[in-house]
């Protein structure tokens, strides 16, 4: 962040109403007071403070209900960060006092912004396309969890119920087929009472390869067990409606997977991004959105480290205790960093950097943090360059020519 602003603001954001707190870079409060989340409120303080000089306003939540006052701000032409919660409680120990209000946490921001640039994170500059992107992808999370959670309703129903029919349709609750059986027939009752024809006859629209193996095993499961466990006739009417709603999350996401994809397609930076091994649709949004241009890291090693892939050394003295894995850093980006590079094993380069780390003694995880480190760096290359993912060239032995 630039240090030649001459005024610093500090905005602890609030769905009807936040506190501004305004400093000049001697410290000096130019402004104090509770601030109404209202356009032209916001628009007044703004301009007012723009008479002074550039104007640095600092902000708790860049979106959500912290929304508006970024974009005003930028509207009035002003400068806009954001201070990390994490940072913000961690610097509030710095100052007197243990009282939690609107007017000391603005106040902290606003310090934290004149004494502290270093503490801050760029808002990316209003790209609409990435504003859509973000709502989408919060949507598609949203969505994610949910079908994680009907999932585990049904299989946990299952369990209950008969044991033997959840690990024959359990593991394959993704599957249309594995969701329409249960959603017509219910559960073993009336998977049982349709026939083992009846249920290849359902089943093999929906996956022609795999009909007949889902539907062997799902009778060898009826087989396997006879007692009837209280509670299924109750489950029996449950499970059709949990399996509808998982059908209905799941189209939903392909349907935004879709829409995200199209937005990708036109925006530069993903065409750079997906060309890398182990990104796909969702893992590029997720970096884009998390990410930006890449103008906000100076370094690879300052990517690292707001990712949480950068190993922390704890030292005390003489003594070296060694390299430990950070538990901070940003967590969205550093699951994303996390998955792409399990994604990317089926490259083979990225296997062999993989196989050499288990080779040194680390086990999986943490070899999978090692490569993600190491193809961090590589996106952090490509993101500057605005070029496209480029395999690394080994060194071809050369024969030794003929005396």
């Amino acid at each position: 962040m630039s240090v030649d602003y001459a005024v610093f603001v500090g905005l602890d954001v609030g769905k009807g109403e936040q506190h501004a707190c305004a400093l000049d870079p001697g410290g000096k409060k130019l402004h104090d007071k509770p601030l109404p989340n209202d356009e032209q409120r916001l628009r007044a303080l703004f301009g007012k403070l723009n008479t002074h000089g550039p104007v640095l306003v600092v902000v708790d939540q860049p979106a959500s209900i912290g929304a508006l006052p970024v974009a005003v701000a930028r509207a009035e032409g002003c400068q806009v960060a954001y201070l990390p919660g994490l940072t913000m409680r961690r610097l509030a120990d710095l100052h007197p006092g243990n009282a939690k209000t609107d007017a000391r946490d603005a106040f902290i921001i606003a310090d934290a912004a004149r004494t502290l640039p270093h503490t801050l994170r760029r808002v990316d500059a209003g790209d609409e396309a990435l504003a859509e992107l973000e709502v989408l992808v919060g949507f598609d999370d949203d969505l994610a969890a949910e079908a994680t959670r009907v999932t585990n309703r049904i299989r946990g129903l299952l369990v209950t119920i008969h044991p033997a029919l959840e690990r024959a349709l359990g593991p394959r609750l993704h599957h249309p087929a594995a969701l329409e059986l249960l959603a017509r027939f219910g559960g073993p009752n009336g998977l049982r009472d349709a026939g083992r024809e009846q249920l290849l006859t359902v089943a093999r629209p929906l996956a022609p390869r795999m009909a007949g193996r889902m539907v062997d095993d799902v009778w060898a499961a009826l087989e396997a067990q006879t007692v009837l466990v209280p509670g299924t006739s109750a489950a029996e009417t449950v499970l059709p409606r949990l399996s509808q709603s998982l059908r209905s999350v799941l189209d939903q996401r392909k349907q935004v997977a879709a829409e995200v994809e199209a937005m990708l397609d036109a925006h530069p930076l993903a065409k750079v991004l997906i060309t890398m091994p182990g990104l796909g649709i969702r893992t590029t949004a997720r970096l884009l959105l998390e990410i930006g241009d890449i103008s906000a890291f100076a370094t690879p090693g300052h990517l690292a480290a707001y990712a949480g892939l950068a190993p922390v050394t704890r030292r005390s003295g003489s003594s070296i205790k060694g390299e430990h894995p950070p538990k901070g850093g940003n967590k969205a980006l550093k699951r994303a960093m996390f998955l792409a590079a399990f994604a990317s094993l089926s490259d083979p380069e990225s296997r062999e950097y993989y196989d050499k780390k288990r080779a040194e003694g680390k086990k999986h995880n943490a070899a999978l943090i090692c490569l993600a480190r190491r193809r961090s760096d590589v996106i952090y290359a490509m993101l500057r360059d605005r070029k496209p993912y480029q395999p690394r060239r080994k060194n071809r032995t050369r024969k030794p020519s003929a005396a």
